[in-house]
């Protein structure tokens, strides 16, 4: 069948989610095939002669989505309307100093110059009073004006009018403060690379970049591309994708990220990912979907400032019944909570997930902000999360007589083809030593026990009948003296080597704990954790020495992947869960948490999708950096609400009473507004000891 295509130019471009979102709604109406939008156009494929008016209407919704963002006020909008009614102001006051009399014969054309003026705020005011059925705080500074004009005092809108405009400048230059800093981090200030090409490097556009493609970086150099290190050595500060500010060692074989800069040596680079492709584009589209996530008290703040509008209307109302003083009216009307509360509110969430970008954490959304803020229960993955998630060999006993050596190589060659991790963790130890493994003749599995294998006499040692595994293995081969070796090491993790079922050793191996996570968990538990709790498909042996080890209050062993959600549905249920995992196989868990943590940079892009807040560095610590940002941005919050109702209250019990006049009340109430748009804004000043405070002394 054939399809009809019809494309639909946009205002501006539609953010991720709101295509995603937009495709959806237009595919579920009548005759609609396919639906996506592109850039500022939207492309629609539908069957039949005309599209359904299903279809049409939400193409006009979609549409007037996009216009609205075009036509939202810029700050070159507000600096023009500041200085237009600031020389405006000035005129009229000095004309009225020099020639009183005129002044006051244009009293009807001041007015009319007023009401000009502020015909935007007439427009939103009332038109979003007609059209909601309630009133804003435009429908407040309309009515003001409005009110000014009446008792014919003009000049105090005018003076309302330029102090609102130079607020809302001074407001929203604050407010972007925060998008700003997201923005710049694809700013990677650098136009040419050194492109690899038959041995000669030649410098081309980093636009002519594609996969597959060789590079070389060299000191002081950006990377702008994503891909792995061929040849050479350097060490590379990657702060925009980890925020770490230790530069990491690159050699042969380590990834390289977009946005990192060679600090030290030089690296010949296979490019894998370019552009759009790569990690920090990743971080930065993330982050700005994360910031059109509203938060829940953000969506309070908005209602609350809501009800308090009609409440100063009905304030100026008996105001003006009891005193029928116009200026005592204007008083209460110049007078809003609405932009105190809304601006730094947002301002606080947008500011709080930039902030934590910079450091390498990505938060999804508002709301996960506000539940870093109100955690008091932390469950924690074992394998990978609470560990380093690669095990090692952490001692090796011998009977005498019987080198190291010996013994490990019979072990490897006997695990050679095994991909058991205890088995990974030998075949990594002998590649570090530059050990050469001895080819067996055969090998068999022993399930749930070991490895059985025959192996030649190689390099002066002697071969024979290999058996590698747990003890009840040895015990139930009659392998002779097992208790010949004393072990004071803790780990359970034991393997046991016997040939010619002789004991020759036992190798003990252990996944090791993440450097700072004790001390990361017991500065969690000073900031707000009551209760820490492991989930492991490991051995309760080895979870309970963990859970000993790192002082945690309970612990689940042998729990699978798919269970661990239930533990953490039943956690829920008397607490504010932040689940920590590797954000891979602890997905459901991460997603039924009230907010889920992905901890480590291995595999960043799975991480990114899976978790609501990702740390893309290795280092614990970030862990506790994403539970400060969430304290102190609810704490800056909750000041402001304080300060704006506190403040605003009182300027309107002073203007009823009329110890001050309109053009105070309108200073109070704006600078009110700035001073906490700038408070929530300082969320954004750098350095660490600014995420590690008292709660509560900010």
């Amino acid at each position: 069948m054939n399809y009809r295509l019809v494309s639909v130019p946009l205002a501006s471009e539609l953010s991720h989610e709101a295509r995603l979102l937009a495709g959806a709604r237009l595919r579920a109406a009548r005759g609609v095939v396919s639906a996506a939008a592109d850039g500022k156009t939207l492309r629609v494929w539908y069957r039949g002669m005309r599209l359904s008016d299903a279809a049409m209407r939400q193409i006009q919704r979609i549409r007037e989505k996009t216009e609205e963002r075009v036509s939202e006020p810029k700050m070159e909008d507000y600096r023009r309307d500041a200085l237009i009614s600031l020389g405006v102001f000035a005129a009229m006051k000095l004309l009225e100093k020099n020639a009183p009399g005129a002044y006051v014969g244009l009293r009807f054309l001041r007015s009319i110059l007023v009401l000009g003026m502020a015909r935007g705020l007439f427009k939103s005011g009332y038109g979003g009073l007609i059209r909601d059925r309630r009133p804003n705080a435009d429908t407040l500074t309309a009515t003001a004006v409005a009110a000014s004009v009446l008792s014919g005092r003009p000049e105090s809108s005018l003076s309302l009018l330029t102090l609102s405009n130079v607020a809302e400048m001074l407001t929203s230059y604050a407010a972007e403060r925060a998008r700003r800093q997201i923005s710049g981090l694809l700013n990677l200030n650098q136009r040419f690379v050194w492109l690899v090409d038959g041995g000669v490097e030649r410098k081309v556009p980093v636009e002519s970049l594609k996969a597959g493609d060789m590079i070389a970086a060299h000191s002081g150099e950006m990377i702008c591309i994503d891909g792995r290190v061929l040849e050479g050595s350097a060490a590379v500060n990657q702060s925009s994708i980890t925020g770490e500010s230790n530069p990491a060692m690159k050699q042969e074989k380590s990834r390289v990220y977009a946005g990192s800069v060679v600090e030290a040596g030089e690296l010949t680079i296979l490019v894998e990912k370019v552009g759009k492709d790569t990690s920090l584009a990743h971080i930065v589209h993330l982050v700005e979907e994360a910031q059109a996530q509203r938060a829940p008290v953000q969506n309070f703040a908005d209602q609350m400032a809501n009800l308090l509008v009609p409440v100063s209307l009905l304030g100026a109302v008996v105001v003006y019944g009891a005193t029928r003083d116009w200026q005592r009216v204007l008083n209460l009307l110049f007078i809003d909570f609405s932009c105190g509360l809304k601006l730094s509110t947002a301002t606080a969430i947008s500011a709080a997930i930039a902030a934590a970008a910079k450091k390498g954490i990505l938060v999804k959304g508002g709301n996960y902000i506000e539940a870093l803020a109100e955690a008091d229960t932390l469950v924690l993955d074992k394998t990978g999360t609470l560990t380093v998630g690669v095990p090692q060999i952490s001692f090796i006993r011998t009977v005498e007589g019987v080198s190291e050596k010996e013994t490990v190589l019979l072990a490897a060659s006997a695990e050679m083809h095994s991909v058991h991790p205890l088995a990974v963790a030998i075949q990594k130890y002998v590649r570090e030593k530059a050990w050469e493994v001895p080819q067996h003749k055969s090998s068999e599995t022993i399930v749930a026990r070991g490895m059985k294998a025959s192996v030649p006499d190689f390099d002066g040692f002697k071969g024979g009948s290999v058996l590698v595994g747990s003890r009840k293995f040895m015990e139930e081969s009659k392998v002779k003296k097992l208790d010949d070796i004393t072990i004071e090491d803790k780990s359970p993790n034991r393997i046991y080597v016997a040939r010619d079922k002789k004991l020759l050793g036992v190798i003990g191996i252990n996944d090791p704990i993440r450097p700072k996570m004790k001390k990361t968990l017991n500065q969690m538990r000073r900031h707000g954790i009551d209760e820490i709790v492991m989930l492991t498909g490991d051995s309760k042996e080895v979870a309970a020495q963990v859970a000993q080890d790192m002082d945690i209050d309970s612990f689940y062993a042998e729990v699978l992947p798919e269970d661990k959600a239930n533990y953490v549905q039943k956690l829920k249920e008397r607490g504010c869960i932040m689940m920590v995992g590797d954000g891979i196989n602890d997905a459901p868990a991460l997603a039924f948490a009230n907010v889920g943590v992905s901890l480590g940079g291995q595999q960043t892009d799975i991480a990114a999708e899976s978790g609501a807040v990702t740390i893309r560095s290795e280092d614990p610590e970030g862990l506790m950096t994403a539970l400060s940002i969430g304290r102190r941005t609810m704490s800056l919050i909750r000041q402001n609400f304080t300060a704006t109702i506190t403040v605003n209250s009182a300027a309107m019990l002073l203007g009823a009473l009329g110890k001050i006049n309109p053009l105070w009340a309108a200073i109070i109430h704006n600078t009110a507004t700035l001073a906490v748009v700038l408070n929530s804004a300082r969320i954004l000043g750098s350095g660490k000891k600014k995420f590690l405070p008292h709660i509560g002394l900010f």
